[in-house]
C-alpha cells in the first residue's frame, strides 16, 4: 500500500469521526440552549462529510450500486461476525456494561442492516420505494412500519425516526 492511499484512508476516518462527533455536539449546543454553535457544529460537520467523500472518491472508493451493496454487505457482516462480539466480551470483561450494551445493539442491528443490504442486492431491478425508519435509542433499521416495540432494545414505535 502506497504511503498516500494509507493517508486517505487515515484522513477519511478522521473526517468521518469529526462529523459524526459534531453532529453529537450540536445536538447537545441545542438542547443546552446554544443554537448558533450547534449550526457551527453541524456547518462543520457538513464540510467534513466534503472532505470524507473527497478523500473517498481519491481512494476509488465508491463504485457502481452493486458493487458498493456488496461491500457493505461484506463490511456488515465482519461487524456482526468478528468486530463486535470481540468488543462485546472485552466489555464484559472489563464490566463495563454501557459499553458492552451499546456494542450489543450495534451488533444486533448491523445483522439487519446486512440482510437489507443483501434484500437490495437481491431486488436491485425493483426501485419501489418504501418507507425507512430508525430506532434512535439503538440504530435499528427497518423498511416499511416500525414494529411495535423495537426487537432490539424495546423503544416505542412512536419514537421511530422516518428517513427521506
Amino acid at each position: 500500500m502506497s504511503k498516500t492511499l494509507e493517508n486517505l484512508m487515515e484522513a477519511f476516518a478522521g473526517e468521518s469521526q469529526a462529523n459524526r462527533k459534531y453532529l453529537a455536539f450540536a445536538k447537545k449546543a441545542d438542547q443546552e440552549g446554544f443554537p448558533r454553535t450547534a449550526r457551527l457544529f453541524r456547518a462543520a460537520a457538513e464540510a467534513e462529510t466534503i472532505h470524507a467523500h473527497n478523500h473517498l472518491r481519491a481512494m476509488e472508493g465508491v463504485k457502481s450500486t452493486r458493487e458498493n451493496l456488496q461491500e457493505a454487505i461484506s463490511r456488515e457482516s465482519h461487524e456482526f461476525t468478528e468486530m463486535y462480539p470481540q468488543m462485546i466480551a472485552a466489555a464484559e470483561a472489563e464490566d463495563n456494561k454501557r459499553a458492552a450494551q451499546t456494542f450489543r445493539y450495534a451488533n444486533e442491528v448491523e445483522k439487519v442492516h446486512a440482510a437489507l443490504y443483501q434484500q437490495a442486492l437481491d431486488n436491485l431491478d425493483n426501485q419501489t420505494l418504501v418507507d425507512d425508519y430508525i430506532c434512535p435509542v439503538c440504530g435499528y433499521t427497518v423498511e416499511g412500519e416500525p414494529p411495535d416495540a423495537c426487537p432490539v432494545c424495546k423503544a416505542k414505535k412512536k419514537s421511530f425516526i422516518r428517513i427521506d
